[in-house]
């Protein structure tokens, strides 16, 4: 019995947990971006409704739409919310094991012995049992699965800035690829009048058939281009679809009518780093399996210790059912137990050993999750601002192209120059106001992804 109350008292007084307590990390971060921040970008910090929702920027009512489907409807979303479940279905498990266990049993037997007796043997009873958490075993297993379900949160908070930019990145690209359908169609058109021009000159006997064919190719080399756009624009439409938890072509009658490309706001606060980083999921949910590695390392090192259990039984025994119930009938057993794991090879140690190597590797793992979501944020700042240098540039050279291709048109016809000018100012026009549709479209695409890489968006299931 004194052994027994020594035992009560370690339990209820309690013992350290063996192993490395975590200490929480914060990312290493400098005091401001090294990319100057230009195309009105500014280190002020954002608006928390902003990050949270940060696709109302653009004021595209069925881009809002389509994000708030997919937020309800997308599968991968789905599976994150269920690894939560399991996570802190795991986490219950392991807090379990703090409380007593008792089990039920019954059984009824016969036997014959050599000389043909038949003995009988009847019984039923309870069994408890309860394991004392001396050396913080199981307090170091509850941590690892709270860490767990925390990274699992984590998980599901980057899923969702990754789905929500995606559903960007492809409604974006449908309403590129039909100004870019816009932008073809309104040059076949034009390219279609030169040709029957030159067509109808010919049979005039006033040109040779060579302008003909120049202008029939252009037209035709136009022409091509469309069902590439179109099956680029069904690829995205698809995606989109996807994205939504729907069957591919479920979006696309609403997608039907040719919009404008949604243009981002003149001004954009992007913050610090060192708030940004904080903000990012993914390097949170690296220091989540940080803190979960660093408890599985205590959970081996209890390993070394012994452990203590109480265990006891009551019920009843007998070789006839008639008399089952009665006193004499009753059976119990009560005490304490100790298990200790003195020799086992070194493999003990050794599971330490992995444990701790395990957790080294979680660290260097979450090192490199800072430094590469620096690298990104990075990258896309100068994305960004530099896309919109083009855009502007390109905007320009439009302008040019088409004031070029009037002139040379006019002069065409007046019989100044040769029908080989129209053809390079065609071309060209055509060649700038493809790239400019195009930059158009990267524009917003890149402040999509600079929200992405900022850790917007998963604040609206906060």
């Amino acid at each position: 019995m004194i052994g027994l109350a020594i035992i009560v008292a370690l339990a209820l007084c309690g013992c350290a947990a063996v192993g490395p307590d975590y200490v929480p990390v914060e990312p290493e971060t400098p005091e401001k971006w090294s990319t100057e921040l230009k195309g009105g970008l500014n280190a002020e910090l954002p608006e928390p409704e902003t990050m949270a929702c940060w696709w109302k920027v653009l004021d595209d009512p069925e881009l809002t739409s389509l994000t708030e489907r997919a937020v309800d409807g997308n599968l991968d979303l789905r599976a994150a919310r269920a690894r939560i479940r399991e996570a802190r279905a795991r986490r219950g498990v392991s807090r379990s094991y703090f409380y007593p266990t008792l089990d039920a049993g019954a059984a009824a037997g016969k036997n014959r012995d050599r000389n043909g007796r038949e003995d009988k043997l009847y019984s039923a009873g309870f069994d408890a049992s309860w394991e004392l958490d001396v050396f913080g075993g199981i307090r170091r297993a509850v941590e690892v699965d709270t860490a767990e379900v925390e990274a699992a949160q984590e998980n599901l908070h980057d899923v969702l800035v990754s789905l929500l930019a995606e559903v960007a990145l492809n409604y974006i690209d449908v309403r590129t690829y039909q100004n870019g359908l816009t932008v073809i169609e309104a040059n076949l058109k034009a390219q279609q009048e030169t040709y029957d021009l030159n067509d109808s000159r010919f049979q005039a006997g006033i040109i040779d058939e060579l302008a003909v064919q120049q202008s029939l190719y252009n037209l035709e080399r136009t022409r091509s281009q469309i069902p590439v756009i179109q099956t680029r624009l069904e690829a995205a439409k698809n995606r989109l679809a996807v994205l939504l938890g729907q069957t591919p072509g479920a979006v696309h009658s609403e997608l039907a009518v040719r919009k404008p490309i949604p243009a981002p706001p003149k001004h954009l606060a992007i913050g610090v780093p060192a708030e940004t980083l904080r903000r990012r999921p993914d390097i949170r949910r690296a220091e989540r399996r940080l803190a979960a590695q660093t408890a599985r390392v205590g959970v081996a090192t209890a390993d070394l210790y012994p452990r203590f259990r109480l265990n006891g039984s009551i019920g009843l025994e007998s070789l006839s059912a008639g008399n089952f119930f009665t006193a004499d009938n009753r059976v119990w057993d009560f005490g304490p137990t100790i298990s200790w794991k003195i020799f086992h090879g070194n493999a003990i140690r050794q599971n330490i050993e992995i444990h701790s190597a395990l957790q080294e590797q979680a660290l260097i793992e979450y090192e490199m999750t800072v430094l590469n979501a620096q690298d990104e944020i990075e990258n896309v700042l100068v994305a960004y601002a530099n896309q919109q240098r083009r855009h502007h540039s390109l905007l320009a050279a439009t302008a040019a192209a088409f004031k070029a291709d009037q002139l040379a048109q006019d002069q065409y016809q007046v019989g100044l120059v040769d029908f080989n000018n129209v053809l390079d100012a065609q071309r060209s026009l055509l060649i700038l106001q493809d790239q400019l549709t195009l930059s158009e479209g990267s524009v917003t695409t890149n402040l999509v992804r600079l929200y992405k890489a900022l850790g917007g968006g998963w604040q609206t299931l906060e």
